[in-house]
């Protein structure tokens, strides 16, 4: 049924593409800020498609439909375009097109002279449409200011608009006049006299405030133009709320209507150069800037202020890391003594709530030694509630991923009422989440053993650990990109010729997106990209993996800040402390598999875990705790 809805939809875009005369039509995953998560509203890629992963891009012409996505997402996506007649694109796999070279191979196959590329020029930054044409921008014509969704969607969602808010300097450690200050500083360094600012994230960073317009990320939709005496902030005027403009007030923001912007910058009075980040700015903005006076392509400067933490910042942010790690701890001592609770207490939790598991008494009693009465839901939403129990909580930094098996070969798998797995008494259950709160955003992953596991488990398991914790305690000189560290986080997994289709580590952010830039640790070299420095007060996420379809999925993730240590004739040392306080499962772990730096670093993680969780915890939930970090 969902796959002959999908195709219905596709052949209503393709009734609309002949309207407009469009021969390409793209859709990538954006709002109109190029926002990795987007509101219901935006989500037009998954509408077409079917899809629901949070990257992708489709593309239609008049005879075929491609779905490009990231090794995240390839067996996800292989099972929700099964028979949609959506070719599927795995990105990076080799001979596997990239969009610019489908688009230009359907350029020179076509008999008409001139081909139309269409797409909505408010959700694709001007960067993506450099690439996207930059093998026949000669050979196209391009149409950017029609959204063929308006007419196809006729019940799309309305546009999220919530109430904005600000954050206390005792959790920003910074006023909004001096981060603008700050700003206004790089912009002179770029000779540019105004600067448009785009990225949601950081325009919540750059005033100190925070919105809920996008699930799991505290941010409003808004822009914000800066020049060198004002600072215009362009939001929906329902998000406003009395205590919010006298906030504005004393920082002298002037505010305008969100959707204003363009024509606010086709008629502004331009007396300078204007600095736009071309990968965060739409490309419908440029084409209106450009008309008006000289741009100046380059970074955006507040991303690079954002990502170094301040002492306010950091010291908040270590609060909530060790109390949301209590929180997994707990999670994960509840999740243990379940598979060991007797009859008559699996039967009374199968009862607790509406929410609970509804097996009945007699399957519980038949397969008593087979399962417990929790599945991939449930044990999410225990976790879920038992961070909702810490103060300062303000809700989930991602939906929590519960993925028992081989479900958990699928990174980003998310279990929902109706599929939902019953959790056995073997093999191992993944379980990445995270929580934001006032002032904090973590983002934890373990993965555990509900009962026996293989000796295949144990060992991806292990080698997973080992490359975890060989980053974790990595020494570096200042300069150094997460490229030049990938390395010590895969080696124990090249060396068996197996890897992980994605990054090892991501930047986080401090009550904003769990993932955030421009720090991060990966192995490719792409040629072009920029590659951020490690900087003192960066945090990055150190999570390798193995996932084997059909199998399992194993992933451990800590977040690590990036620290100054000794300074000497040879430069600037860096090194990581983590922030992430939860023991790895010693069932999975097979020693064979580890050297001896290895176990030491094993057994100092855990000994450093159960000083910092023993007095968060109660008497069982600690005598677990000691038994969980013993020395191995």
């Amino acid at each position: 049924m969902k796959n002959e809805i999908i195709t219905e939809r596709i052949g209503r875009l393709r009734e609309a593409m002949d309207q407009a005369a469009i021969d390409i039509y793209v859709i990538p995953t954006a709002d109109y800020h190029n926002s990795e998560y987007v509101g219901d509203y935006f989500k037009v890629r998954e509408y077409f498609s079917g899809f629901t992963g949070s990257n992708g891009t489709l593309v239609v012409t008049k005879q075929e439909a491609g779905l490009w996505t990231d090794g995240r997402y390839f067996i996800q996506a292989e099972k929700e375009l099964a028979g949609t007649s959506i070719t599927l694109y795995r990105m990076g796999d080799e001979g596997v097109p990239t969009i610019a070279e489908y688009i230009d191979r359907y350029v020179g196959t076509n008999q008409v002279s001139t081909v139309v590329l269409g797409f909505d020029g408010r959700v694709c930054s001007s960067d993506y449409v450099e690439k996207l044409t930059k093998y026949c921008k000669d050979k196209i014509t391009i149409k950017y200011q029609t959204d063929l969704a308006d007419g196809v969607w006729t019940d799309r969602p309305k546009r999220a608009c919530e109430k904005v808010f600000s954050l206390p300097d005792s959790v920003t450690g910074e006023k909004a006049s001096e981060k603008i200050a700050r700003v206004r500083e790089q912009m002179r360094k770029e000779q540019a006299s105004c600067f448009l600012l785009s990225r949601l994230d950081d325009i919540m960073w750059l005033y100190n405030m925070r919105g809920q317009d996008v699930e799991c990320n505290p941010v409003a939709l808004a822009y914000t133009f800066l020049t060198e005496k004002e600072q215009y902030l362009f939001l929906q005027e329902e998000a406003l709320t009395e205590n919010f403009k006298q906030y504005l007030q004393e920082y002298n923001i002037i505010i305008r209507a969100y959707d204003s912007i363009f024509s606010f910058l086709a008629e502004y009075d331009y007396q300078g150069n204007v600095l736009i980040d071309p990968y965060d700015t739409s490309y419908q903005a440029k084409q209106i800037i450009q008309k008006h006076t000289n741009i100046i392509l380059s970074k955006n400067p507040t991303e690079d202020l954002k990502a170094i933490k301040n002492k306010v910042e950091l010291s908040v942010m270590q609060h909530y890391y060790e109390l949301d790690s209590a929180a997994v701890c707990k999670f994960i001592c509840w999740l243990k003594k379940g598979l060991t609770v007797d009859l008559n207490a699996a039967q009374e939790q199968c009862r607790e709530g509406e929410d609970r598991c509804r097996e009945g008494e007699d399957r519980c009693r038949e397969e008593q030694e087979q399962m417990f009465c929790q599945n991939e839901r449930e044990a999410a939403r225990y976790l879920d509630a038992l961070r909702a129990k810490i103060d300062g909580f303000m809700g989930l930094s991602f939906p929590t991923i519960s993925a028992y098996g081989a479900n958990a070969a699928m990174m980003h798998y998310e279990a929902d009422e109706k599929n939902s797995t019953v959790l056995k008494r073997q093999g191992m259950l993944l379980v990445d989440s995270g929580g934001q709160y006032l002032g904090a955003t973590t983002d934890v992953t373990r993965t555990i053993c509900l009962g026996p596991v293989t000796e295949e488990e144990k060992m991806y398991f292990t080698l997973v650990a080992c490359g975890m914790l060989r980053l974790m305690n990595a020494s570096f000189l200042s300069g150094c990109s997460g490229r030049n560290l990938d390395i010590l986080a895969r080696e124990p997994l090249w060396k068996r010729n197996v890897d992980y289709k994605c990054g090892t580590g991501h930047g986080v952010g401090a009550f904003l997106n769990v993932h955030e830039g421009p720090q991060g640790i990966r192995w490719k070299y792409v040629p072009g990209a920029a590659e951020a420095v490690l900087k003192e007060g960066m945090l990055v996420t150190d999570e390798p993996g193995v996932y084997i379809e059909g199998k399992f999925g194993i992933r451990t993730e800590n977040v690590l800040l990036v620290r100054e240590g000794e300074k000497n004739d040879d430069g600037q040392f860096l090194h990581f402390d983590t922030l992430t306080y939860v023991p790895i499962d010693l069932e999975a772990i097979d020693v064979q598999f580890m050297n001896e730096d290895d176990r030491n670093m094993l057994n100092q993680y855990h000994k450093m875990v159960y000083e910092k969780m023993a007095p968060y915890l109660d008497e069982k939930e600690e005598k677990w705790l000691k038994n969980a970090t013993r020395m191995i």
